[in-house]
């Protein structure tokens, strides 16, 4: 328990830590960020529930007003701009990524974990991200899921990263993938 504990806080200070790389933000008001990399390995090394609720802590810290998202924003404000619906949509990005890997056993993990990042990292989290900025700006799911059309191609650079350094960390400490136990 106190392990489990341990590591679920661990993850949410790596996301917090995530976004301390510098961020660009659009003009509609998404950052870019490495932040979402966190929720993907969180997911991918944790497992499913154990991944959900480094990305449910990390998110009450946000919510009590630290300034851990990109660009030192946080509170409860963060929860209704043009981001939030990303933000509802991280803690069940991690759960479906980490289930994917959990369930999903053939093949290389690298790519394992990389095809459980883009169906649940980014897939998953573009589905609320994308729901939650239409309603937030006024636009139509088409018109903001092509906004978020420039975003695909890093969120898989992030995805196939998440893949390798998830393999890279099984390599060298096998019982450290919860997913996989």
């Amino acid at each position: 328990m106190e392990r489990n504990m341990t590591q679920i806080a661990l993850f949410a200070a790596l996301i917090a830590a995530l976004g301390l790389i510098p961020s660009l933000t659009l003009a509609f008001g998404v950052p870019i960020t490495a932040q979402s990399m966190g929720i993907m390995l969180a997911g991918a090394i944790l497992g499913a529930r154990r991944g959900a609720l480094a990305v449910l802590l990390f998110l009450a810290l946000v919510a009590l007003g630290l300034p851990l998202l990109a660009g030192g924003r946080g509170g409860l404000g963060a929860f209704v701009g043009p981001t939030s619906g990303f933000l509802v949509g991280w803690p069940v990005a991690a759960f479906v990524t980490g289930l994917i890997v959990e369930r999903l056993r053939t093949g290389p993990l690298a790519v394992s974990v990389t095809l459980a990042s883009i169906i649940g990292g980014i897939a998953v989290m573009y589905g609320f991200g994308i729901v939650g900025m239409s309603i937030v700006l006024d636009k139509t799911l088409v018109e903001c899921t092509l906004l978020m059309a420039a975003f695909i191609p890093g969120d898989i650079i992030k995805a196939v990263l998440t893949g390798l350094i998830t393999q890279a960390l099984a390599r060298s400490r096998p019982a450290s993938i919860l997913s996989r136990q």
